[in-house]
């Protein structure tokens, strides 16, 4: 996880003043990781660095924070009565539009008190760019350095209806993904869509996949067979990552007849994953969102799958 500039910008938009809390480093135990971080503001918060009593504590500390940025160290187990043995260090930023305008959109590094970048800091970020890599979130001679959070994957979701809905509402909080929602209107679409979700309304949505990157990944679940056998058949044609269409195990058998008269290969076929989700779960729209969404976050066990589906 980076530095999610994004969300750091929605936020001071809607509450002018916000302060981000940033797991700077840790010692032994800890609730998470380096990097984690959330944001508060006078009346609320989004995101979590856990812990309990540590996010309560950073949290009235945050609102109450005079100065632009400090660090301190706190002690699990001594200083909140914790079970975790470890120690966690917090760098706590407060942010208007001004200080927005100041950051780096690659990698952000700053030091709470201030001073002259010390050599440490300058070769990593050369290394970074000569590698073309991201430095790891840490904190290294009194400097804190952060990637710019950038998802690493590609989600389409086809339709926006119950379990489109429920899909959004369970994947949309994911910093990992980046997700493009497509159906025929807008008025297919609920009033309040995730920032992190890009909407596109369509009359004709097949039209699109060839916009869709080509490792992309796919969830087809449009209210129309029609249009769930022609986005498939395009997306045979045009290549993805990953691509899981909703239904019975009837529907998938008519539709792998149709795609093969269309001139798929069963190989090819076997490519898309029918059903989707975990059918014990039950047939509940969120049910189904679950069971999809513990899917797409294990891609080994979508190889298994593959592998048991072509055997």
């Amino acid at each position: 996880m980076g530095f999610d500039l994004e969300a750091l910008q929605e936020a001071v938009k809607i509450h002018g003043r916000v302060t981000r809390v940033v797991i700077a480093a840790i010692k032994g135990s800890s609730p998470r990781e380096v990097g984690t971080a959330m944001l508060v503001w006078a009346d609320g918060q989004s995101g979590t660095i856990g812990g309990g009593t540590l996010e309560h504590q950073a949290a009235l500390a945050a609102r109450a924070q005079s100065v632009p940025m400090r660090l301190t160290h706190h002690a699990l187990g001594p200083d909140m009565g914790q079970c975790c043995g470890g120690a966690v260090s917090l760098l706590s930023e407060v942010y208007d539009q001004h200080a927005l305008d100041a950051l780096d959109e690659t990698v952000i590094a700053r030091a709470p008190s201030g001073g002259d970048m010390p050599l440490s800091v300058k070769r990593l970020l050369a290394a970074a760019r000569a590698q073309g890599v991201a430095p790891e979130p840490q904190l290294i001679d009194g400097w804190m350095v952060e990637p710019v959070h950038k998802p690493t994957r590609q989600l389409w979701i086809w339709g926006a209806g119950h379990v489109g809905r429920a899909l959004v509402e369970v994947l949309s909080p994911l910093p990992d993904l980046a997700i493009t929602w497509v159906d025929t209107g807008l008025e297919r679409f609920p009033t309040q869509i995730p920032t992190s979700v890009t909407p596109i309304p369509t009359p004709k949505p097949a039209a699109l996949v060839r916009h869709a990157p080509a490792d992309a990944e796919h969830l087809v679940l449009t209210y129309s067979h029609n249009l769930d056998l022609e986005l498939c058949n395009r997306l045979l044609t045009h290549g993805f990552g990953f691509a899981g269409l909703i239904g019975s195990a009837t529907k998938w058998a008519r539709f792998r007849s149709r795609l093969t008269t269309l001139g798929h290969s069963p190989e090819r076929i076997r490519q898309i994953t029918c059903p989707i989700g975990d059918p014990g779960l039950g047939k509940h729209p969120q049910m189904i969102a679950i069971g999809v969404a513990a899917q797409l976050l294990r891609p080994a066990w979508q190889n298994e799958l593959k592998k048991d589906q072509s055997a």
